[in-house]
């Protein structure tokens, strides 16, 4: 029947043979039509001025009405401006701020006779729900990082033994430009899982607002609709990155369903070819996992003519936060009690590390990673150290004792001497004789002590000349100069029964105090 349209299977046929360079003999010849015919749509699809893609992503609805009912019947020009101008739209956005109601504005802007503001939302939705079916959300730029592993997984194997190891495959997915991540790990534990975020961070070359997880235990602990516990030291990661998690609910895979799909891609375009050679070591499949990936992310997206790549460099790169100059510290845990000399041991080290003398007989918990060892009391960072592997040895830091200990760990014959001076030259020269007397310094120290500490309860001028006395004597004692200040000695006779009386204890001893 005259001037009546074919179907529109046979005009997307007709078009797409044309768009491949085939003649119009062979196109009428393998459609099934009349010469005629197909030349009649092939005349009009020129004069439009579009590519075979752009009039394809048209429903059949559209695209009758694009060739119209007849052969007369003129192409709808304000319609097909508008599907030229939805692939823009829909990546507009994904920019933070930007909506329907400004981009209608730009458009009209534009195209002063084209469609009001409530057909503009109509005709996008149409075309939003033919190109994209399965998207609920509308991402934001910067958003939201969608991770999870794949149940299928890849393979490495042995070269000496020929085992074939499997390995699992990581994959991420940012939201908005859709950018995909893939990696191989050995498996879904802790260390491999928060590597593979990381890595994907790099990748990425920024951070998002968000990262979702499944409820894997590396990074949910235990699982609630409401308040998910997060794992320690997956929840210290993204604080170390400055973001947030964001648990997916336990068997709702819609609230992360863009990484799903992702999946189901990344078995058909990175799966197919890397599984077509044998891998011996990890870095190995990772490389070929990377090739794979690039030739993904650079591929046109379905219904658009740009890419996961060069969406993400338009729109979403800017929007990432900056990484931040040192990469995550895998940190691992050890509970203890601080002993009584207020240090703590990190067992697989068999290290002693100080934490202040206050938590004396408190549990507390060991963060420890390659380079430092952190310790914790009621989520609270009581103490940091360097971390050292030399066992059975004592990392102190002086601030972390009580004031008389303190003071005994900075005993030295300098600080003796300048006491000493501090009170009288003869003083200075008695403390100095004793110090010699001894043939290791710290054999003199509690005697020193003592001595200096005299000074208190007699004062430094009586303390001198008790001192210029005993050095007359030539008998370098505590108990000398004792006697001396409590008129019992008298003559040089009376010194040589001066015996060594014990020192006193550390809670006698003042002069810790004094030297302050």
């Amino acid at each position: 029947m005259a001037n009546t349209t074919i179907s529109m299977s046979k005009i997307r046929q007709i078009l797409r043979m044309y768009s491949q360079g085939r003649s119009k003999l062979s196109i009428a010849a393998q459609s099934g039509v009349s010469r005629n015919t197909a030349k009649k749509y092939l005349v009009a699809f020129d004069a439009s001025g579009f590519t075979f893609e752009e009039i394809n992503t048209l429903n059949d609805k559209e695209l009758e009405d694009f060739f119209g009912k007849s052969s007369e019947r003129p192409p709808d020009k304000r319609m097909v401006a508008l599907q030229r101008c939805f692939p823009q739209i829909d990546k507009e956005l994904k920019r933070v701020g930007m909506n329907r109601r400004i981009l209608w504005e730009a458009y009209i802007k534009e195209f002063p006779d084209g469609f009001k503001y409530t057909q503009f939302c109509f005709y996008y939705n149409q075309w939003k729900a033919r190109v994209n079916p399965t998207m609920h959300l509308d991402h934001k730029a910067g958003d939201k990082l969608y991770v999870d592993f794949a149940g299928e997984k890849l393979s490495i194997t042995d070269k000496d033994t020929g085992e074939v190891i499997e390995a699992e495959v990581f994959v991420a997915i940012l939201g908005a430009s859709q950018l995909t991540y893939v990696e191989a790990v050995l498996s879904q534990q802790k260390e491999d899982f928060i590597a593979a975020c990381e890595n994907a961070l790099h990748f990425y070359g920024g951070v998002p607002a968000a990262i979702v997880p499944d409820n894997l235990k590396a990074a949910v602990t235990k699982s609630n609709r409401y308040e998910p516990t997060l794992n320690e030291t997956f929840a210290d990661f993204a604080d170390h990155y400055g973001t947030t998690i964001l648990p997916a609910r336990a068997y709702r895979p819609r609230d992360k369903a863009l990484v799903e799909g992702a999946v189901k891609i990344v078995y058909s375009r990175i799966y197919a070819p890397v599984r077509k050679e044998a891998y011996h070591t990890l870095a190995e499949l990772n490389t070929a996992v990377k090739a794979a990936l690039e030739a993904h992310n650079s591929q046109p997206l379905k219904g658009r003519n740009y890419s996961r790549k060069l969406q993400f460099e338009e729109i979403e790169r800017q929007a990432l936060s900056p990484l931040p100059a040192l990469r995550y510290e895998f940190k691992r845990q050890h509970q203890a009690t601080v002993m009584k000399n207020g240090h703590v041991c990190l067992g697989i080290d068999k290290h002693y590390y100080s934490v202040p003398y206050r938590f004396i007989g408190r549990k507390v918990k060991l963060l420890y990673s390659r380079t430092n060892v952190e310790v914790y009391y009621h989520y609270e960072r009581i103490a940091m150290h360097r971390r050292i592997k030399s066992p059975y040895s004592y990392t102190t830091d002086k601030d972390h004792l009580a004031s008389t200990h303190r003071f005994m760990t900075e005993w030295t014959p300098d600080k003796f001497l300048e006491w000493a001076a501090s009170i009288h030259e003869d003083v200075r020269l008695y403390i100095l004789k004793i110090l010699d007397r001894k043939q290791h310094p710290e054999q003199a120290y509690r005697s020193c002590i003592g001595i200096l500490s005299l000074a208190r309860k007699a004062g430094n001028e009586r303390l001198a000349s008790a001192c210029r006395r005993a050095l007359g004597y030539g008998v370098y004692n505590y108990k000398t100069i004792q006697q001396i200040l409590e008129n019992k000695m008298d003559s040089y006779e009376d010194s040589l029964f001066a015996d060594e009386l014990p020192m006193p204890s550390h809670d006698n001893i003042r002069g810790e105090n004094y030297y302050k």
